[in-house]
């Protein structure tokens, strides 16, 4: 009953560019995005430096290392984070929105009928965001509470067995109030994160007033040298500098919230210095401490810098707002999950699963309880099972690395494609990027073994149920064509033999409204009967995010008999059928009038059954039919009233 087109022009939909602020002013949009796009990337000084750092204290550091470590670490922000993102990249957007799934829609369109690379890529993305948004919250507020272990009176009271259990009350906390929506305490989100950026900023500038000679590592010589002289060590560590970039595919994906300028303003402004004078003060506090272990006699141990910057007195404070900015992190990426969840489904990716809006003033504030709790259940075994986070730093990067592959390579078809630009010109503005995701996305691959494998399993299992529910679609698709009729040739024929009329309006869900709906025949066959009123109705999802209700119908008059409406719905819009239903169907001077009251919904509701010989391997049948039976009901999906609808079907063997 739902269909993906990419025939339809842009302004046709009137959708918005979302290049600029539209409301409300673009200081609040700015603090906004301060709040939700930035508190992943923007928690990462708690563990990225220090886990850099540790890749190459196997034996022992020295100032060279702390030097190419810290190099790197502000290059990477550099390259990744401002030239790719920020500059290029939010370039490439769908209508305003982005992501890897919004990137994937505008590639299809560009490419037409060769759109199957680009759906790849789209399904292989989201794929990897799943093992990310299960490791973002788990590594994050797990690293916050680690910072007890830095006060000499709670060192020996929180253990790692009590920490974890801090842990797991604040995640178990957090994914219970999904289901309450987020809109009253996102408020706090852009303020505190605002407090937490220039705090971190703060502990930074007095620790360079230590070293000042550490603001020396901007030049890129100091990197290079580190990774040429330090080997295969060098590609572990280049791994683990990756940490200071996790999060930057939020600058996209949440374009569509708050628009390309007030993201760009709050990176430049704030969210960049602060991370740089972070980590230079992190490098200036290891090397001052690296200086004082040597002149002392002493070995020198790789610390948690982050909370060893802040005075005694000031790290219980510190480590509250670590905890807070860490939460907000958290909840950017389950609110991510549910976001591409619900793209992922109206683009035909996953099936039907309970979605509820939790505000009626902001469309993005949804709420699924089935990646609710999926998501905490992975979080937990997470925790469970690493234990640190510098254990579970290993599993972080491959997620990450393997979401800008696929997200470089959707940019190469939007740009050769849809701007136009020639070959040469595409590779050269694409090449160096993926270049660059390839090295670090290389550098991640050495740490499979460590934790790496976690988000490769989530993104295989993730890959492996949408590859099984598209094809699944794809076979009972294609066994509903060969039982269909066409729609002109039915009402040619009851025109002639016409069957015995009833009061009221039926209305025929279908994906395809040139051929003649199962339910209707089946309807015809058994009940032997037509409404005076019959609608064949199609629920498509365009390319685009957001569809205006002003051209949400298409209408058109086939005879006296049947009507076809087409409503289309944006990918990141949830339909509501009886809301959207045109009251007039104004065809030829004529006005059908539509009582929501004397309405019947069809809708075909085929039975599965497995069979070893045909279609699919038996026991991917048996997972399309779990996924199947387990989908929302297609009412609560359309908001149709559950008393309101019939169905009609008949068996289909997978």
């Amino acid at each position: 009953m739902t269909a993906t087109t990419t025939d339809s022009t842009d302004n046709q939909h009137g959708a918005a560019d979302g290049h600029a602020p539209r409301h409300p002013a673009l200081a609040a949009l700015t603090v906004g995005a301060i709040g939700v796009v930035f508190g992943d990337i923007g928690t990462s000084p708690l563990y990225a430096f220090r886990e850099a750092l540790s890749q190459s204290a196997a034996d022992g550091i020295d100032p060279s290392e702390i030097l190419g470590v810290l190099s790197l670490a502000l290059w990477t922000l550099f390259l990744v984070v401002t030239v790719k993102y920020v500059i290029f990249l939010m370039r490439a957007d769908n209508q305003g929105e982005g992501g890897v799934l919004a990137l994937a829609a505008l590639a299809c369109r560009s490419l037409g009928i060769r759109s199957r690379l680009a759906l790849i890529l789209g399904a292989a993305g989201a794929s990897l965001f799943y093992g990310d948004a299960i490791i973002t919250p788990a590594l994050s507020v797990l690293s916050a509470m680690e910072g007890l272990r830095t006060i000499p009176a709670a060192a020996s009271i929180f253990d790692e067995g009590l920490i974890r259990l801090c842990t797991i009350v604040i995640l178990i906390g957090l994914f219970l109030i999904q289901s309450r929506g987020t809109a009253q305490v996102s408020k706090l989100f852009g303020p505190i994160c605002i407090l937490w950026f220039f705090v971190i900023g703060g502990l930074g500038i007095w620790h360079i007033a230590d070293e000042p000679s550490i603001a020396r590592v901007i030049w890129p010589g100091y990197g290079i040298s580190f990774l040429a002289t330090h080997g295969v060590t060098g590609l572990f560590v280049l791994g683990a500098v990756f940490l200071t970039v996790t999060g930057a595919e939020a600058l996209t994906a949440d374009m569509g919230h708050f628009g390309r300028l007030p993201i760009r303003i709050g990176w430049f402004s704030l969210v960049l210095p602060a991370l740089m004078l972070n980590y230079l003060g992190q490098g200036a506090f290891a090397l001052s401490a690296l200086e004082r272990a040597a002149a002392s006699g002493q070995t020198f141990t790789n610390q948690d810098w982050f909370f060893l910057m802040a005075p005694e007195s000031f790290r219980p404070a510190l480590i509250v707002l670590a905890g807070m900015a860490t939460v907000i992190a958290a909840q950017a990426v389950i609110t991510g999950a549910f976001s591409l969840t619900q793209q992922a489904i109206q683009l035909g990716f996953l099936p039907r699963l309970r979605v509820r809006q939790t505000s009626a003033d902001f469309q993005g504030q949804i709420y699924l309880p089935a990646i609710n709790w999926l998501l905490l259940f992975g979080v937990l075994v997470l925790v469970i099972q690493f234990k640190t986070s510098s254990a579970m730093a290993a599993a972080y990067g491959i997620a990450v690395t393997g979401t800008m592959v696929v997200t470089t390579c959707l940019a190469y078809l939007v740009v050769r494609h849809r701007w136009g630009w020639g070959r040469p010109l595409a590779l050269a503005a694409i090449l160096p990027f993926l270049a660059l995701d390839l090295i670090f996305f290389g550098a991640n691959i050495l740490r499979v073994i460590e934790g790496g494998w976690v988000p490769l399993l989530v993104g295989a299992a993730v890959g492996l149920i949408i590859y099984t529910w598209v094809r699944g679609r794809g076979i009972v698709s294609a066994f509903e064509k060969r039982q269909a009729i066409p729609l002109a040739d039915l009402a040619a024929a009851l025109a002639k033999r016409p069957p015995e009329r009833v009061p009221g309006t039926a209305v025929f869900l279908t994906a395809n409204p040139a051929s003649a709906p199962g339910a209707l025949l089946h309807n015809l066959k058994h009940n032997k009967v037509l409404h005076a009123q019959n609608l064949i109705m199609t629920i498509r999802t365009a390319d685009r995010p957001v569809v205006q209700p002003e051209y949400r119908a298409h209408v058109e008059r086939l005879d006296d008999n049947f009507t076809t409406v087409v409503l289309t719905y944006g990918f990141m819009e949830t339909p509501d059928v009886p809301r959207d239903l045109p009251r007039d169907l104004g065809v030829e001077q004529r006005q059908m009038g539509l009582d929501p009251m004397k309405t019947s919904f069809f809708i075909g509701r085929n039975t599965l059954k497995p069979e070893a010989e045909k279609g699919m391997p038996l026991w991917q049948d048996r997972l399309f039919m779990f996924l199947q039976r387990n989908a929302s009901d297609p009412t609560d999906f359309l908001r149709i009233p559950p008393g309101k609808v019939l169905e009609l079907g008949e068996q289909v063997t997978v």
